[in-house]
């Protein structure tokens, strides 16, 4: 079965005449098959057909061409095929008129040359085939249309599964090599093949028999001959051959056919060995010996024996005896001499008569225009052309002194041939020349599928077409999936299938193939080109997929869900929504409050993250709460993250509050409870005071109170009221007399502390007077109070608030100045810029011709070659 080819191939045939029927375009299928099924498919098979096989290909292409008229020979063409050795075919009409010259003109040339008469001449003439010159008798003149095989007369030309010119039946002619078998083939052109019947036969040497086809039943069994030579004594040495054996090469001693001489020779050169001396044999008078060469036959009697004559043969001497010599009769010799019309004039002698002829005769040259006496060995010549046309009718003779009898042209013809690429080989000749016997092969690109049409009409023909596959591997993504298509000439078809090359975005094209084409074929040409092209047929490259044209759902460019749009995919254009942003700041504590804008992100493409736009800077301070949680702010501004450790230095005071502590933050907040107890501690005697007395704690420095105030055991000197008496008590028993009176130890001054606890004796009252009058004389006179100086002694809040109002007042006043000193300066600086700009422009210009100038100098110095 073929193989399935691509829709691109088309085989039908252009060159077709719509007038023409329908015709099946491959009939070798019908012709072989019953040839095929009887021999089956072999190298010699394919060999044997390969002849009608081009023959069929050239008549189902078209190209089946008449070699004399070199015209197109079409189905409905009455023709007439060689049977010898082209089989070419031609039109009847022109094979009979070429057939009819050509034995007109060879009729009248034996008419002319032979003393025959012209009607026996036209029935001996002959005319040849125009390609392989194979003589055919005027007999032979084809008068009737008939089908290659010769059976159907007139073969009908409708048939659409016959082949033109056949009759459709089995050919049934003889085979070659008379060996009794007919052809199987169908009607067909050209040879018959190889006789397939199967024989018993035997090799050339005889020796083994085997069962062949008829057509190959010749073969060597490649065993050694054993033939009996023809010296009848050894045996052929060479394998079993085709023909006779070959000489016996044996070499021995062989003696000559004399027996004279010995030498080493081949077997074969035995019976014909001859040495070179005469044989010198005593003949049968014994007197003289044989003259004769070496020979293995009688020698004869004695040729001076019997009837002899003297030299000139005119005396007859019998009984001579073979040692006595003729006698000369004395009379001339008159023997012819070599010029053919005069006779020896000498006598009788012994020898050869004289060479040349002497006489002296009256010659006229060949052509008579010229006479003269002259030796008679001696030929005599004018110096005259002769001009006369010659049998060719072409030529003039061109012969010195002609007699007439002008020799035949031997020119070439030369004349152009009707195919118009070639001149007439042929020597020169009268009527038309024959047809161009140059066969044009047309062949597909490969080579396997061809065809031979005669010389001229080959540049009408078209390459045959052919079943095998193209070799060129297509270069497209789907040149393995696709179907092959046949050879042929110039570019392969372009791929039909869809390309479905994937786009970056995940979609297929959904367009025909456009991938890379392989390099195109050679054009079908005949004549090739002068100058080869070093140009080298290159690959076709392949245009790109177009932009993706699926529409999908996109986002605006800050990633808002519900504002998406429908696009096409390939359009990158970017829109945006108009609502906030929203993103997250790279604080991670707050959103951008920006207009929807594009975000960077590094899976975006360049050119779009070249658009993108960041989010605003966060200048917010920290506001995170700090791990482990203190009181100071994060000093940093806001950032993502946690906040840096807390280094401030922190001031904690012992328990007792004699000492400060400075710790970090960061550490003092780290420890726990217990610790920062621990840590706040100095260590020391603790300073704090009793709530119920004066005294320190008598304990370390410690956390909360004091505890047991209550039982302080330091000593008090407790005194009376006149402070005359004084006793020492322990603390605690001071505070329990407090209690018992009614008071509260707290509420009692240190200066009080243990006072009028004793009660007065009677030492105590005198005393107590003059204390009195001490302390009216202590106490602190009354001042007078004066007024503050409002004005001067102010506070400094007021006095500032007052400044201000009459700095307020001064710029007021001056408002208008310092506008118009505004103005000014703004219009100094525009009549600056506007000065700058004339005269940077005016510098600009001289300096390009200045430029100008430099260069054409240099120019002229180094001029340009």
């Amino acid at each position: 079965m073929s193989s399935p080819h691509s829709d691109s191939d088309t085989d039908s045939d252009q060159s077709q005449s719509g007038s023409e029927p329908v015709r099946h375009s491959d009939l070798s299928d019908s012709i072989f098959r019953s040839y095929l099924e009887f021999t089956g498919r072999s190298s010699a098979t394919n060999t044997d057909l390969s002849k009608i096989q081009s023959f069929l290909t050239s008549s189902s292409s078209g190209a089946l061409s008449c070699l004399i008229c070199l015209e197109r020979i079409r189905p409905a063409h009455p023709t007439w095929s060689c049977t010898s050795v082209c089989f070419s075919v031609f039109h009847l009409i022109c094979i009979q008129s070429w057939a009819r010259q050509a034995s007109d003109l060879s009729a009248l040339r034996a008419s002319t040359r032979l003393p025959i008469s012209a009607q026996k001449a036209a029935e001996v003439s002959l005319w040849n085939c125009p390609k392989c010159r194979v003589e055919y008798p005027q007999s032979q003149i084809p008068k009737t249309y008939f089908c290659f095989c010769g059976k159907l007369e007139n073969p009908p030309s409708d048939d659409p599964w016959v082949l033109p010119h056949s009759c459709g039946e089995v050919c049934n002619r003889p085979l070659n090599h008379s060996c009794g078998h007919h052809c199987l083939l169908l009607c067909h052109p050209g040879p018959c093949p190889s006789c397939p019947k199967l024989v018993k036969a035997r090799c050339f040497c005889g020796s083994v028999q085997d069962v062949r086809r008829c057509g190959f039943k010749n073969f060597s069994c490649n065993n050694v001959c054993k033939k009996l030579l023809a010296c009848r004594v050894h045996c052929c040495s060479e394998i079993c051959h085709q023909g006779p054996c070959p000489p016996c090469p044996v070499l021995a001693v062989y003696r000559c056919q004399c027996g004279k001489r010995e030498e080493e020779r081949e077997c074969c050169e035995r019976l014909d060995f001859r040495c070179e001396e005469p044989c010198e044999k005593v003949l049968g008078c014994g007197q003289h010996k044989c003259s004769k060469g070496c020979h293995s036959e009688d020698c004869g009697p004695c040729p001076f024996q019997g009837k002899r004559t003297c030299p000139c043969g005119k005396t007859v001497h019998e009984g001579l005896s073979c040692k006595a010599s003729v006698p000369l009769c004395g009379a001339t010799c008159s023997k012819m001499l070599s010029c053919g019309y005069h006779r020896c004039p000498e006598r009788c002698h012994r020898g050869q008569c004289i060479v040349t002829c002497r006489t002296v005769v009256i010659k006229s040259c060949r052509c008579g225009s010229l006479k003269k006496e002259v030796p008679c060995h001696q030929d005599l010549t004018c110096e005259r052309k002769c001009q006369r046309q010659r049998d060719c009718g072409r030529h003039a003779c061109k012969r010195r002194c002609c007699d007439g009898d002008c020799p035949p042209c031997s020119e070439v013809c030369g004349r152009k041939l009707r195919c118009k690429n070639h001149k007439c080989p042929s020597p020169c000749h009268r009527g038309a020349c024959a047809p161009c016997p140059v066969m044009v092969t047309i062949a597909c690109l490969c080579g396997e599928t061809h065809f031979e049409v005669p010389c001229g009409i080959e540049m009408d023909q078209k390459p045959p077409r052919c079943p095998k596959p193209c070799p060129i591997t297509l270069l497209c993504r789907h040149g393995k999936n696709r179907k092959p298509h046949k050879c042929h000439y110039g570019a392969c078809p372009p791929c039909r299938v869809l390309c479905e090359e994937e786009y970056p975005c995940g979609h297929k094209c959904k367009l025909r193939c456009h991938g890379p084409r392989p390099p195109p074929n050679p054009e079908f040409t005949l004549k090739p080109k002068k100058k080869k092209s070093l140009h080298q047929s290159e690959c076709t490259p392949g245009s790109p997929c177009p932009p993706c044209p699926e529409h999908v759902w996109r986002s605006c460019v800050g990633q808002h869900i519900g504002v998406e749009r429908m696009m096409v995919c390939s359009d990158k254009t970017l829109f945006s929504c108009e609502n906030l942003c929203g993103n997250p700041l790279p604080c991670g504590n707050h959103f951008c409050t920006k207009t929807c804008h594009p975000l960077k992100n590094q899976s975006l493409p360049s050119v779009q993250q070249a658009r993108s736009e960041p989010c605003e800077k966060c200048h917010l301070p920290c506001e995170k709460e700090r791990e482990p949680a203190c009181s100071h702010p994060c000093p940093l501004s806001c950032h993502p993250g946690d906040c840096p450790p807390c280094k401030v230095l922190v001031k904690r005071s012992c328990h007792c509050g004699s000492m400060v502590h400075v710790f970090e933050c960061i550490y003092y907040n780290s420890l726990s409870e217990k610790e920062q107890m621990a840590a706040r501690s100095c260590g020391g005697p603790c300073h704090r005071k009793l709530p119920y007395c004066n005294h320190l704690c008598p304990e370390l420095c410690h956390p909360g109170q004091c505890s047991f105030p209550e039982k302080c055991s330091k000593k008090v000197t407790v005194r009376c009221a006149c402070q005359s008496l004084k006793k020492e008590w322990l603390c605690h028993d001071v505070q329990a007399a407090y209690r018992n009176a009614g008071s509260d130890p707290k509420d009692i001054s240190k200066n009080q502390f243990g006072h009028a606890l004793i009660p007065c004796n009677s030492n105590c009252k005198s005393k107590l007077k003059v204390i009195d009058s001490e302390l009216q004389l202590r106490r602190p006179k009354t001042v007078e109070v004066k007024e503050p100086d409002t004005d001067k002694h102010g506070p400094k809040r007021k006095k500032r608030r007052e400044r201000v109002q009459e700095v307020t007042q001064i710029s007021t006043l001056q408002k208008i100045v310092s506008n118009v000193k505004r103005f000014l300066l703004l219009v100094t600086l525009v009549l600056v810029l506007v000065a700058v700009s004339y005269y940077g422009y005016k510098v600009l210009l001289w300096l390009n011709d200045w430029m100008n100038e430099v260069e054409e100098k240099r120019q002229g110095r180094y001029p340009r070659i």
